[in-house]
């Protein structure tokens, strides 16, 4: 696949950068504990320090930035960190938001949009079903729909990320990031690959329900059951009609790696107990990927930490070492061991 023409290029995610100046920008990149482990130096970008606490906050703002003067709402269909954006960023600008969601959305991530002022539709059990809504509410009631993904907006807002990483790391030889829909993904290596054709970008996601890794080795858009999973921020379709991401991917990332849910599971530990940090299982893949060995640095590497919305009683019991149900998929679980 080649990346299409309405792609954004570096001057539309330059633009980007400037649009979300001062709301969702110059997240911190810091060294991590865990470099000593994979033997190069490791840095983490923290989009969990976002006001959302997550990266989708990007895309969101520089997407309704877009948008004309007379809209009078918005929509979306989201598993949860793109809606709680959406959310965010129609309030600062005085709009109504309507976010739908699957019941697959874990109830934390529901309540953290409902307190953003957004109305909440749940509607079915997968990310199809809830983006049917949001493109009803934007066919009958004329509101304005923020794609999760497959949008030039939303695509050039989180390629600020990119763009700040390889700016900040000229000599950065490899870069993991998580793999889902395919925004972030593909907005993260069209502007890195602008700036540094010759990086090596890996996208990771769970090994069951990966949707966009399903669709690269088919060469189309392939529907897949969806399941639960500490990387639930990964899960959800990628909309038989992808016309951006699904190519762009394709084209520009050099592997796509799928772990299984205990690699994930020690990978958060390993978060927690060497960096003393706490973020999504969406948030570690790249550090699973390290870990697990399935991802070997040869230099210095960086992912992107994602997101921090997720339920904390899940948290303790990973920290803990104790099992997870997921629902019927059962997570062996381990005290964490380096």
């Amino acid at each position: 696949m080649r990346v299409p023409q309405e792609a954004p290029g570096l001057a539309q995610i330059r633009a980007a950068a400037k649009a979300i100046q001062g709301q969702a920008d110059g997240t911190p990149l810091v060294p991590s504990a865990l470099s000593d482990r994979i033997g190069q130096p490791l840095w983490l970008k923290l989009e969990i320090c976002q006001p959302t606490g997550a990266f989708k906050l990007r895309g969101a703002l520089n997407a309704i930035a877009r948008l004309g003067p007379d809209v009078a709402g918005v929509t979306c269909c989201s598993t949860g960190n793109h809606g709680r954006a959406v959310a965010y960023a129609a309030q600062a600008r005085g709009l109504r938001s309507v976010v739908c969601m699957s019941e697959l959305v874990p109830p934390v991530k529901v309540e953290g949009i409902r307190a953003l002022g957004a109305e909440v539709r749940i509607i079915g059990r997968s990310q199809d079903d809830a983006h049917a809504e949001s493109q009803r509410l934007a066919r009958e009631e004329g509101l304005a729909e923020i794609p999760p993904f497959d949008d030039p907006g939303v695509i050039a807002g989180q390629g600020t990320i990119g763009l700040e990483i390889v700016e900040a790391l000229p000599e950065l030889s490899l870069l993991l990031v998580p793999l889902s829909g395919g925004g972030l993904a593909a907005g993260m290596a069209l502007a890195a690959k602008a700036l540094r054709p010759d990086l090596r970008i890996v996208g990771l996601t769970m090994d069951r329900g990966a949707a966009m890794a399903a669709s690269i080795a088919a060469g189309k858009p392939v529907a897949v059951e969806e399941v639960a999973s500490l990387a639930d921020s990964l899960g959800g379709g990628i909309g038989a009609a992808n016309a951006l991401t699904l190519p762009i991917c394709a084209a520009l990332l050099d592997e796509v790696v799928l772990l299984t849910e205990e690699e994930i599971y020690h990978a958060m530990q390993a978060l927690y107990f060497e960096d003393r940090m706490v973020a999504e299982g969406a948030s570690v893949v790249g550090i699973a990927g390290l870990l697990s060995g399935k991802v070997t640095a040869t230099g210095p590497v960086a992912t992107v930490l994602t997101g921090r919305n997720m339920d904390m009683t899940q948290v303790t019991r990973i920290m803990a070492g104790q099992d997870v149900d997921l629902g019927g998929h059962r997570v062996k679980g381990a005290p964490y061991t380096p």
